[in-house]
């Protein structure tokens, strides 16, 4: 359950008129009275020979009753309550209920105190009520209103206790806007999948991925088809901007456009241009080992970029277990880039469970520690590298390198909802456990067909070859090796164990070095993540089906492997 405190107003009468009228797109539907200050209070919505002026009349008499002088110019108090898209339909008793909870626990209307403002509660939508009040009590005092807000916000969530509601996590003033009731039902009627409002925030999320200036951002606006408008200063420079849909327009046939702030606090023009300009010379060098690829050519092509985010994936793994608040912040907010950019040139099998990953993930890129710029410049270059290497194919070393970079995903997303929960951040927390979820679904369509493969190849090799890669394994690993003998991922290991061989590499030093590493002793399956690891640290085709490389030089071996946690057919799990 949500409660939203409006801005104050001036006209008591407006905000009546519209809370009984139509709405905005026509959404308002039997507009009626629910619960009031005073249990006589007449209703225009279910009395017809009730005016909108009687009731505004009866609202503001103390307002009235104070001299020109002393009467407050914004004394309209508003205030929405909303139950959360999966709640059931609760009776009007129970939204009257709620409104007198809310009225004495923001202090408009505390219990038992018969001079308190006066209030009155509409309800126009099974979800939702609006409760409207006066900032002048009956004895001509103000109302005590410090902290309405969050104390509205802790009420609403004993009301979710009270009556078996959704809990949802108490914010921190970090999060976007929500679509409101009029966007959403305009959303319905027009047979779109989400509110303009947030498809315009997922796009333009899209357009800033891995962008290095001004200039790239609006063009890929306009390429994305959005309609943009610029806020320039009489210097010439520009302050900030505003995107519509085409196809999104009001009742004048006008584009309806929304500020970036507006879309989100950290899509504003200032936001924006700070991710550009936060690499200090400072925070350059204290991170220069986990940006050293950053300057590095573009990928020639879809796997080379997603080998090479799995890369930088992986390395902020380790800064977001490790690494300081600011530097774990940064890390987490380019997350969402890269995110934005697979969903952004993914398969069909996997976008649309990686769309959702990034949507929901956006609300964990923001919280209140403030992040360090500069730290996370190898993220946004292998953002960049994403979507300039243009669209993966679901098959081959494309579709094997998308499961080892999602694989990857899915661990950062993990480390940041565990920053977020010991941090205190329960929103952000919660939807980076959602976004992994997604993530889990994106890598079992991903993964299918290369885990497959390397299993059928385990199971052919001959029982002397079998053998040899058994005794490698307890050479290496002697406290894990019956585990992963036992195990129905051994088979995948096996024959990246001989791959590993044909590749020039000593396997048994190669997956001691592997096994040493993070998220071993935490898996589902030990040998699946020997055998991402393996195959990243030796350089192997990620597609069982493509030749080994020839032998990398020790310089050019990466070390940093990134990690898988699943069976064969299941996604990661930590």
């Amino acid at each position: 359950m949500i409660p939203s405190i409006h801005k104050r107003g001036s006209e008591t009468i407006g905000l009546i008129r519209y809370l009984y009228g139509p709405g905005t797109e026509e959404e308002h539907i039997d507009p009626h009275l629910v619960a009031a200050f005073d249990p006589l209070t007449p209703d225009p919505g279910r009395d017809p020979k009730t005016t909108y002026e009687q009731l505004q009349r009866l609202l503001d008499q103390p307002v009235n009753t104070l001299p020109a002088g002393k009467r407050p110019e914004k004394h309209v108090w508003h205030l929405s309550v909303r139950a959360a898209p999966e709640d059931p339909i609760l009776f009007d008793e129970d939204w009257a209920a709620i409104a007198r909870r809310m009225v004495a626990a923001t202090g408009i209307a505390p219990d038992g105190d018969e001079q308190a403002c006066r209030w009155a509660a509409v309800r126009h939508a099974d979800d939702h009520i609006h409760i409207i009040a006066t900032l002048v009590r009956d004895d001509g005092r103000r109302p005590r209103l410090h902290n309405e807000a969050r104390r509205a916000q802790a009420e609403a969530r004993r009301i979710e206790a009270d009556y078996g509601l959704r809990r949802v996590p108490p914010g921190d003033g970090t999060a976007a806007k929500r679509p409101t009731s009029a966007e959403r039902h305009k959303a319905e009627r027009e047979g779109r999948e989400q509110p303009a409002r947030e498809e315009l925030r997922e796009t333009v999320r899209r357009a800033v991925a891995g962008a290095t200036s001004e200039e790239e951002f609006f063009d890929r606006l306009a390429a994305a088809g959005l309609l943009i408008r610029k806020r320039v200063a009489p210097s010439g420079d520009l302050l900030g901007y505003k995107v519509a849909l085409p196809d999104n327009r009001n009742g004048e046939k006008e584009p309806v456009f929304y500020a970036g702030s507006t879309l989100s606090p950290d899509l504003s023009l200032p936001r924006i241009r700070a991710r550009w300009s936060g690499d200090s010379d400072a925070a350059g060098r204290s991170d220069r080992a986990l940006s050293d690829r950053a300057s590095d050519p573009a990928p020639t092509g879809p796997a080379t970029a997603r080998r090479r985010a799995a890369t930088a994936v992986w390395q902020a793994v380790l800064v977001v277990d490790e690494g300081e608040d600011g530097q774990v912040a940064a890390h987490i907010s380019a997350a969402g880039e890269v995110l934005d950019a697979l969903a952004k040139t993914s398969a069909a099998h996997t976008r649309h469970q990686l769309r959702e990953a990034a949507f929901v993930f956006e609300r964990a890129t923001r919280s209140h520690v403030k992040a360090e710029g500069g730290h996370d410049r190898a993220l946004r270059q292998a953002a960049r590298d994403l979507v300039y290497s243009g669209p993966a194919l679901g098959r081959g070393e494309d579709g094997a390198t998308t499961a080892m970079v999602i694989d990857m995903a899915f661990f950062l997303v993990t480390a940041a909802a565990h920053w977020h929960a010991k941090k205190g951040h329960a929103q952000q927390a919660a939807a980076a456990r959602q976004a992994a979820e997604h993530l889990r679904a994106a890598y079992q369509a991903a993964a299918g067909t290369p885990m497959s493969m390397l299993y059928q190849r385990g199971q052919r090799l001959s029982q002397p070859l079998r053998r040899k890669q058994a005794a490698c394994l307890r050479t290496a690993v002697p406290e894990l090796a019956e585990q992963i003998l036992a195990e129905p991922g051994w088979h995948s290991l096996a024959a990246t164990l001989a791959d590993t061989e044909s590749a020039g590499h000593d396997p048994a030093a190669l997956l001691a070095e592997a096994a040493g590493r993070r998220e071993l002793n935490t898996a589902d399956s030990a040998s699946d993540v020997l055998v991402w690891r393996l195959r990243r640290m030796a350089g192997l085709p990620a597609d069982a089906g493509t030749r080994p490389s020839p032998p990398l030089s020790h310089d050019n071996v990466a070390t940093d492997a990134p990690v898988s946690s699943q069976r064969l057919g299941r996604g990661p799990r930590r």
